[in-house]
């Protein structure tokens, strides 16, 4: 029978959920992940396809079944030359009202049963009365105590759906306001939710300069592994079971190159069709596919295809008609002749890991010597030994992390660049040699770098500890807390054994204080 794999909820930047869930049918060979912004909308279409799927194997004769799975396998054949079609058909779906969280407490309001009548005895016996009287008062108080708890559900279902909805006003009130942040996240967000028949992991990076317009979006695309193949199922009664037949190599081949191109040129009228705010200039998009290097055997990400496309040239083009690999090539992309070899190719324009608050590191674990106070560290010798710290972290996956100009605001303190297709993207880093509890404002401070910087996620580190508050405001967010305790750990990690002791560090502090005063 089928199966529904657990819910997976993922967030924005500004805290927006997205939810999938996985329907599997081994049976039937099927598998399916369900999308959506609604928690119950995205459980209820699973369901819904899992109790289709199960009627299909239940009902079904073994013969109709495998002239079912017939049919369905070249619908979904056929409607791989349809990708781009289907995009232009329906590209107008980005609204902010759809943002919204309108959906009802699932749970109804208790109902007060009928109370039981008095008897005779009640009427006559006091006893009796008095013992139907503690009846009927424990029946009320139940049914007030059920009441009371679902006012209290329903108060906080309320409260936390206006705060949901809170964060959609001002993500829109920011998009309108051109913050950088905004504009990446609704683009995204744009991608993320464009259906494809194909089941494959969806990982998107995008970055903009709102100064040329140019905006460029590393997408993460299917491997030829992820394309479907099957054309047909016949059940062969004297093996008694279903045996499947697939499209030819050169088949495969083929099918593969027209959806990759498909589905480039598609997010680039998502993009652009959407962009009603004119926002957008141009577009670079960089495909790349997480595969496995068949010479070393190492799991690498290589840049399959790029091209680059201005809006006003771009939506002159009649997609409906167009073949996409010869308009491809009419934008002058770059890419192998074969897509399906994975072989790499340098993209058009890259994401610009340049910044002129960049500085070059000092190097300070060198010198980081065994016992040493953490908390009591000059701050921007701390800072410098989060960078290393962190590099060592990204290093190993190709990535880096590059340190900032101390200023006034301290805004920055460093930016790591990964390209892991799970947890990558532009990631800004602040370090708090802090001696008390870290309170909320330095959380709120980092997320609005976060939005700011247009980074996907945001690392706050410290000596000391988090307060409640700032907990509860990171809930949500693409932001990580790391205490005195996991530095420690990280450190160790690395082969450096150090300490955090406030109370010393707060007397150390103290007296330079002192005699920079005197000085």
């Amino acid at each position: 029978m089928g199966q529904l794999q657990w819910l997976q909820t993922s967030y924005s930047r500004h805290g927006i959920p997205t939810y999938s869930m996985e329907v599997r049918h081994n049976e039937l060979s099927r598998c399916q992940i369900i999308r959506g912004r609604n928690q119950r909308d995205v459980e209820n279409r699973a369901r819904q396809r899992l109790a289709e799927w199960d009627h299909i194997f239940q009902q079904q004769t073994n013969e109709s079944r495998a002239q079912i799975l017939s049919n369905e396998a070249q619908q979904l054949l056929g409607s791989m030359d349809s990708l781009l079609a289907n995009g232009v058909n329906n590209s107008k779906f980005f609204k902010w009202d759809d943002l919204y969280d309108k959906s009802e407490i699932s749970v109804t309001k208790p109902v007060q049963q009928p109370l039981p009548k008095k008897g005779c005895m009640a009427e006559i016996l006091p006893s009796s009365n008095n013992k139907y009287q503690e009846e009927i008062q424990q029946l009320i108080a139940q049914y007030n105590n059920q009441v009371a708890a679902w006012i209290a559900n329903r108060d906080k279902f309320i409260a936390e759906q206006q705060k949901r909805n809170q964060l959609i006003d001002e993500l829109k009130n920011k998009y309108s306001q051109k913050e950088v942040g905004a504009i990446l996240e609704i683009n995204k967000m744009i991608l993320d939710n464009s259906d494809y028949p194909i089941n494959f992991e969806k990982y998107i990076v995008i970055d903009y300069n709102p100064n040329n317009k140019i905006m460029i979006v590393d997408y993460q695309l299917p491997s030829p592994d992820n394309i479907p193949t099957m054309k047909e199922v016949r059940y062969v009664k004297s093996l008694g079971k279903s045996v499947e037949k697939h499209i030819t190599t050169s088949q495969k081949e083929a099918l593969y190159d027209n959806i990759i191109y498909q589905m480039t040129l598609r997010s680039i009228y998502e993009l652009f069709q959407n962009d009603t705010s004119d926002f957008i200039a141009s577009i670079v998009f960089n495909g790349y596919v997480y595969t496995v290097d068949p010479s070393v055997g190492k799991k690498i990400t290589p840049c399959i295809l790029s091209v680059q496309a201005n809006k006003a040239e771009f939506l002159e083009f009649n997609l409906l008609q167009i073949d996409p690999k010869m308009c491809f090539r009419h934008l002058k992309g770059i890419s192998s002749s074969k897509l399906h070899s994975l072989t790499p190719i340098p993209p058009v324009l890259v994401m610009d890991k340049r910044d002129s608050r960049f500085i070059q590191p000092r190097e300070i674990e060198s010198v980081l010597e065994e016992g040493e106070n953490l908390a009591a560290m000059d701050w921007q010798d701390f800072e410098h030994l989060i960078r290393e710290v962190f590099d060592k972290e990204f290093s190993g996956n190709g990535g880096e992390v590059k340190i900032t100009r101390a200023s006034r605001d301290r805004g920055v303190d460093a930016i790591a660049f990964d390209p892991d297709p799970l947890r990558g993207g532009k990631i800004v880093i602040q370090a708090k040699r802090y001696t008390n509890t870290v309170g909320v404002e330095a959380v709120r401070d980092l997320y609005g770098t976060l939005i700011n910087e247009g980074a996907s996620k945001g690392i706050l580190v410290t000596t000391s500890e988090y307060g409640p508050d700032a907990y509860d405001f990171a809930k949500g967010k693409p932001i990580i807390l790391l205490t005195g305790g996991n530095l420690l750990s990280l450190l160790e990690k690395h082969g450096h054994k150090c300490r955090i002791n406030l109370a010393e560090a707060k007397l150390i502090l103290l007296e330079e204080e002192k005699k920079n005063k005197a000085k």
